[in-house]
C-alpha cells in the first residue's frame, strides 16, 4: 500500500509525514497572509472590494467542497493534496496577473472562486489519510494530541511565512506572492515522491457516474455530519466564528495600521508571526486541558466565550497594543478549539466517509465565512473596522448555546481518552454540566471501523 519512498510503516512514519506535509503547506500559503488585504488595495479595489473578493474565496469553498470531497474519497488523498498544491500556485500567478492589468473586482473574485477550489482540495484530504493510515498500523492514539501537535507544527510554519512575508512585503507587495508560487511548485515536487495512500484503496470514478457520486456523498455528509444533533451543533457554531474571524484575520491588517498611525508593512508581518506564535501556545494547551477534562465540549465552549469576548474588546477600543494583545487571545482559544473540534468530527466517521464529512464540516463553515466577510465588509466600508468588530464578536456568541446543546447531547464523541483520574472536579468547577457516564466511559478515538467533521 505504500511506496518504499515513504519509509517504514510505522505510526511513527505516518505522523511525521502528515506534520510535514501539513508544515510546508500552511508555509507557503502563510506569505501572502501579512500583505492580502494591502494588496488588494494597491490593485484599486475598495475596503468592500476587497471582502467580496475574499466572499468569493469562501464561496467558492462552499460551491466546492463536496466535489473535491468525491475526489478525495474515490480517486485518493493523494491526488486530492496534488491537485489542492497545483491549483494553489496557479491562482497565486493569476492574482499577479489581475493586479498588474488593473483587472477589477470581477477578475479577482473570480480568481478568488478558483483559489477557494484549490483549497476545498486539501481540506479534509490529509485529514483523512493519517486517520486512516494510523488505524492501518493499529496505532490507538489520542488524535486530540496528534492535531495539536500537527497545528503547532503548522503554526510553526506560519510563523516562519508571516515574517517573511512581511518583510518580503515591505519591498515590494508583489514578493510575498512570487514567493508562494516558488515554494508551492517546491512542495508539489515533493509529496509527488513521498505521499501515498495508506489504508485507502482508490476506485475509479467514471465521469457517467459523477452526478450519481455527489448525490451519494452529499447524502453521506447529511447522514454522518448534519443528521447527529451532537456534531450538527458543533458544525453550526463553527460557522457562527468562521462569520466573524474570516472577516477579522485580514481586516487586521488595515485596521492595526490604522490603530498605530503607520504604514510599515513589516508590522503586520510581525504581528501575523505573533497569532502563529498564540495558535501554538492553544495547541500546547490542548494536551494539558485533556488531562482536567473529561469532555471536549467544555474547551470548546470556554474557547467560544474567548473569542466573543475578545474580539468585541478588538473594536470597542482605541488602542493599539490593546488590540493586539485581544486579537492574541482569540487566536490562543481558536488554538485550543481547532484540533478539538477536528478529534470531535473524526470521532465516529467510517474511513470511506472521512473526507467528504470533514469537507462538509467545512463548507458549513464557508457558508458562515461568505456571509460575514459581506455583511461586516459593507459595515467597515460605510462605518468603521472598530464597529465591524464589535458586531461581529457578538455574531459569535451565537455558538455558546450551541455548545451548550451539544453538551447536553453527549456521546462518545465529546469523551476524551486518556485523561487520567483524580481531576473530575475541574470541570465542576467552571460551572458546566456533566455528564458523569461518558467521563466515566470514554472510548478510544479510533474505534476499528467507525460508525455515524
Amino acid at each position: 500500500m505504500a511506496s518504499p519512498s515513504v519509509g517504514p510503516l510505522d505510526h511513527e512514519s505516518i505522523v511525521r509525514s502528515y506534520y510535514r506535509l501539513a508544515g510546508l503547506y500552511t508555509l507557503a500559503a502563510s506569505l501572502i497572509w501579512p500583505v492580502n488585504t494591502l494588496f488588494l488595495l494597491d490593485a484599486g479595489l475598495s475596503i468592500g472590494e476587497v471582502f467580496v473578493a475574499n466572499a468569493c474565496f469562501s464561496a467558492g469553498m462552499v460551491v466546492f467542497e463536496i466535489p473535491t470531497g468525491v475526489v478525495a474519497d474515490t480517486r485518493g488523498r493523494r491526488l486530492s493534496y496534488l491537485s489542492s498544491v497545483a491549483i494553489l500556485a496557479g491562482t497565486t500567478a493569476l492574482y499577479l496577473l489581475a493586479a498588474r492589468v488593473d483587472a477589477g473586482v470581477v477578475v479577482f473574485s473570480a480568481v478568488s472562486v478558483l483559489m477557494g477550489l484549490g483549497f476545498t482540495f486539501y481540506s479534509g484530504a490529509l485529514e483523512a489519510w493519517l486517520v486512516d493510515a494510523l488505524r492501518t498500523v493499529g496505532a490507538d492514539d489520542d488524535l486530540d494530541h496528534v492535531f495539536a501537535r500537527a497545528q503547532q507544527a503548522t503554526g510553526g510554519a506560519m510563523l516562519v511565512g508571516t515574517i517573511a512575508g512581511g518583510l518580503l512585503g515591505q519591498v515590494d507587495l508583489v514578493v510575498p506572492f512570487l514567493a508562494r508560487s516558488a515554494v508551492l511548485v517546491a512542495v508539489f515536487a515533493m509529496a509527488s515522491r513521498t505521499m501515498f495512500d495508506v489504508g485507502f484503496t482508490a476506485r475509479r470514478l467514471q465521469w457517467s457516474r459523477i452526478p450519481a457520486e455527489l448525490a451519494e456523498q452529499t447524502r453521506v455528509g447529511v447522514s454522518y455530519g448534519w443528521r447527529r444533533p451532537g456534531l450538527r451543533l458543533v458544525m453550526l457554531a463553527g460557522a457562527a466564528r468562521a462569520a466573524f474571524l474570516a472577516w477579522a484575520f485580514y481586516a487586521a491588517q488595515p485596521y492595526l495600521l490604522e490603530l498605530l498611525d503607520s504604514d510599515q508593512i513589516w508590522v503586520i508581518g510581525f504581528f501575523t508571526a505573533a497569532v502563529a506564535v498564540s495558535t501554538m501556545v492553544g495547541n500546547e494547551l490542548v494536551e494539558r486541558l485533556t488531562r482536567r477534562c473529561g469532555r471536549r465540549t467544555t474547551m470548546l465552549i470556554i474557547g467560544s466565550v474567548t473569542t466573543t469576548v475578545a474580539g468585541v474588546t478588538i473594536g470597542i477600543t482605541d488602542q493599539f497594543w490593546v488590540a493586539v494583545i485581544a486579537f492574541l487571545a482569540m487566536t490562543l482559544s481558536m488554538g485550543v478549539i481547532g484540533p478539538v473540534r477536528q478529534a470531535y468530527v473524526h470521532h465516529d466517521t467510517p474511513t470511506e466517509h472521512r473526507a467528504t464529512v470533514v469537507s462538509f464540516d467545512a463548507m458549513i463553515a464557508s457558508v458562515g465565512g461568505v456571509g460575514g466577510q459581506l455583511g461586516l465588509g459593507r459595515v467597515a466600508d460605510t462605518r468603521s473596522f472598530s464597529a465591524g468588530y464589535v458586531v461581529g464578536g457578538l455574531i459569535t456568541a451565537l455558538a455558546w448555546p450551541l455548545l451548550v446543546g451539544a453538551r447536553r447531547v453527549g456521546g462518545a464523541a465529546d469523551a476524551i481518552v486518556g485523561r487520567p483520574s483524580g481531576h473530575e472536579g475541574t470541570c465542576a468547577a467552571q460551572g458546566l454540566p456533566r455528564d458523569t457516564s461518558v467521563e466515566s466511559h470514554p472510548v478510544s478515538v479510533l474505534t476499528a471501523d467507525g460508525s455515524g467533521t
